[in-house]
């Protein structure tokens, strides 16, 4: 593991939420990234969203993302996160991100 991806070193070993360029949801604890920001995650899971039902998890187990289809890397308040009833939560699933 190389110490390079502004901030990311911080989150090792703690629960991040990345949406992906192609409007994934994924959740999971970070382990390792590298120079290129690749980031591995382990006991991750894709939040799908849906205007007609709850969030749906799909469990993904480890789990790498490429560093160029990350758009955005977020701190998960696991506290707060536990609390949310997902199967309540409605939204739009997310788009693609335009470059």
């Amino acid at each position: 593991m190389m110490s390079s991806g502004p901030g990311l070193q911080s989150l090792v070993d703690q629960t991040i939420s990345v949406i992906t360029n192609d409007g994934r949801h994924i959740v999971g604890i970070l382990k390792g990234f590298d120079q290129a920001t690749n980031i591995i995650l382990d006991e991750s899971h894709e939040r799908v969203y849906s205007t007609k039902e709850g969030v749906q998890q799909l469990v993904l187990g480890l789990y790498i993302i490429r560093g160029d289809n990350i758009s955005v890397v977020g701190e998960v308040d696991e506290e707060l996160d536990a609390n949310l009833d997902l199967s309540k939560l409605r939204a739009h699933p997310l788009k693609p991100m335009l470059h």
